[in-house]
């Protein structure tokens, strides 16, 4: 039998303990990502890749199984026990992750990579769906937003860790020791998360059996205009900020002259902090606006994307990589600012019985484009290179702009759709 939490821990810290326990899981899930954007200069010298190959890495190959996995083993974690569906995913994708560690050619890599985004296919949508059955739906913009911190956080240790752990193992020996925290973690999750009730904050507890099968699942999503647009707008807000994100390290030490101790010193803090803010300020701001009117979980992000857009131009410009950094910190954290308010959208809009099934399509859409980001920068920055050389990189990542204005656009019209669906 499956052993639940009854309602009282929603009036005790033990909600917290949950939040705090899957925090580090998905610090763990987003850490491994940036240590790939952290090591692909050293991976780029040892192994010969072109740029286009590093965006495969670095995205599509990994976005393309954890998009496509991530549907189904959302709609069984809408049916199954999602505490131990999260151990499992951790498992997974920390024995993949020390397998990048002992690759010796592309092909060998992406398989690698190819595994990590299976196994953290089963991480986020289910502690979307846990967090929910412990928070109610007036504090799930901030509890989405704390969870959030995972990305920030990933992005500081990563950093940190790759800098440090490269200077003193090597790349493999960074990807290798990396395992060995997620494994046991995974060992002690079930042991510390109790399997909460469906629906218990809703008004609504059902069984796990009380879902959708998953076409109808799916097509209850896509025939709702603010569900999808809440996903494209967050889907091309994440193309801009993610894409932004993986590139920046080679950037700032390829083109702007760093070295990767100083990108790990002084870029992965910052930014990390900086995406934090951006991702925590925008799901309290759209917790408090949302109060009045649902439409600021859309109006917040477009607000984000359109003060960030001149900064973002202003640190591809910069002289030196050290300007280049200062400049980046607002924009990357405000291009972090459409996760939180729209996963509060679709946990507050569905119903618990098909809450992680709607967190994994809306990450379907959000993962899938992100994925293509880092690609398309490579190929673009590969077709530029014969002309500029290493500034190649520099004209890719302006090929991003268009991002911008469709993540500002979408969101604006997510928001018009919630006005004319009576939602403010």
């Amino acid at each position: 039998m499956t052993s639940t939490a009854d309602a009282a821990p929603r009036r005790s810290l033990y909600p917290y303990v949950v939040l705090g326990v899957l925090l580090v899981v998905y610090i763990l899930n987003y850490l491994d990502r940036q240590l790939v954007s952290i090591l692909v200069e050293p991976i780029r010298k040892e192994l010969g890749f072109s740029d286009t190959q590093l965006g495969l890495i670095t995205g599509l190959v990994f976005a393309v199984f954890y998009s496509i996995c991530g549907v189904p083993v959302a709609w069984m974690a809408d049916r199954m026990n999602r505490v131990r569906i999260v151990a499992v995913a951790c498992g997974l994708w920390s024995l993949f992750t020390g397998a990048c560690g002992l690759a010796g050619s592309f092909t060998q890599l992406a398989l690698a990579r190819v595994g990590v985004g299976i196994g953290e296919a089963g991480g986020v949508p289910p502690s979307y769906a846990i967090l929910s059955d412990y928070f109610p739906p007036f504090r799930r913009g901030l509890a989405m937003g704390l969870f959030s911190l995972g990305i920030p956080l990933g992005v500081f240790f990563g950093g940190a860790y790759g800098a440090w752990a490269s200077s003193h193992w090597g790349w493999r020996g960074a990807f290798i020791s990396l395992a060995v925290p997620g494994i046991l973690l995974a060992l002690l999750l079930p042991l510390i998360v109790k399997e909460p009730v469906r629906g218990n904050l809703d008004g609504e507890a059902k069984a796990g059996d009380g879902g959708l099968p998953l076409g109808a699942t799916i097509a209850a999503f896509v025939r709702s205009p603010v569900l999808v647009l809440t996903a494209l707008g967050c889907s091309f807000s994440g193309v801009a900020g993610y894409t932004l994100q993986s590139w920046t390290p080679a950037f700032l030490m390829r083109v702007q002259g760093a070295t990767i101790e100083q990108v790990g010193t002084y870029y992965s803090p910052l930014i990390g902090l900086s995406i934090g803010l951006g991702i925590f300020g925008s799901g309290w701001i759209a917790d408090k606006l949302g109060a009045r009117s649902l439409r600021a979980y859309a109006l917040v992000p477009a607000a984000a994307f359109v003060l960030a857009f001149p900064l973002y131009l202003m640190a591809l410009s910069a002289p030196n990589w050290w300007s280049s950094v200062l400049l980046l910190a607002i924009p990357q954290g405000l291009a972090f600012s459409y996760l939180a308010p729209a996963v509060a959208v679709v946990q507050n809009l569905v119903p618990p019985a098909r809450r992680a099934s709607s967190s994994a399509l809306l990450l379907f859409f959000l993962n899938f484009l992100i994925g293509c980001g880092p690609f398309y920068v490579g190929m673009v920055s590969d077709w530029a290179k014969p002309e500029y050389g290493d500034a190649s990189l520099r004209v890719a990542l302006y090929a991003l702009i268009p991002f911008f204005a469709l993540g500002v656009g979408c969101n604006y019209a997510a928001s018009v759709a919630m006005k004319k669906r009576g939602l403010g």
